[in-house]
């Protein structure tokens, strides 16, 4: 067990991030964000939303999202889940009616989740207090084509430590990460181009989009959608 929410709190300032740059990271909402690391779940929609809000803040800051999940559904969701198995077989009739009602479930709660990001696009275009959802209604449609040319990053400590540095695309851009790297950790980024400036280089493997990248001696990189290095 650890706790949900300083547990983000302190991921967030240790990368020297605020609730503005997590809001445009992950396209939630600001406040929504602050209720996750105060704990307070009941200002925030409902379950659904809770873990979406969850798995995205999380993976975000590079943790495993299905981590605090599990953790919220152990502590807060209470279910049929925890009941003893009983020895007795169940038929095999029983089993089928249970596996077409359970699809049947799904499906009703695939309709509720469609009309309520319906519902949710248009009290966005109504006002300014709709909650905002990663997938769901995102700043604008016309991202598109630019969501295409956008890079994975993954920088993971494989060897030992390694202070780094990435700023948004060149090393004179916004700071988005500062700090150490220790052994087993792991960072991810998502943009169109960023700046990496790794202390020991020789510590950490470097992905882009799933593929290892070789890195510079000099321990800095440019990685963009061309996968240009930079000395």
């Amino acid at each position: 067990m650890f706790e949900i929410g300083s547990s983000l709190r302190e991921a967030r300032t240790r990368q020297g991030l605020d609730f503005n740059e997590m809001e445009f990271r992950t396209k939630v909402r600001s406040k929504y964000l602050r209720a996750l690391e105060e704990e307070r779940f009941d200002q925030l929609p409902g379950d659904t939303y809770i873990k979406g809000f969850l798995r995205t803040y999380a993976d975000s800051l590079g943790m495993d999202g299905q981590l605090y999940v599990d953790e919220y559904n152990s502590r807060f969701v209470s279910g049929n889940d925890e009941l003893p198995l009983r020895t007795r077989r169940v038929p095999q009739t029983r089993r089928r009616r249970e596996r077409r009602e359970s699809h049947l479930a799904v499906l009703a709660v695939a309709a509720i989740a469609l009309v309520t990001a319906l519902v949710i696009a248009a009290w966005k275009f109504g006002g300014p207090e709709a909650p905002r959802v990663q997938g769901i209604n995102s700043p604008t449609a016309a991202l598109n084509s630019s969501a295409a040319t956008r890079i994975r990053l993954e920088v993971r400590g494989v060897r030992g430590a390694s202070y780094m540095e990435v700023r948004l695309g060149s090393r004179a851009g916004k700071p988005l990460y500062r700090g150490t790297l220790e052994r087993g950790q792991a960072q991810r980024f998502e943009r169109k181009q960023l700046f990496v400036s790794l202390a020991s280089p020789r510590n950490v493997a470097v992905f882009v989009n799933g593929s290892p990248v070789r890195v510079p001696a000099s321990g800095k990189l440019v990685v963009s959608s061309r996968l240009a290095g930079g000395s």
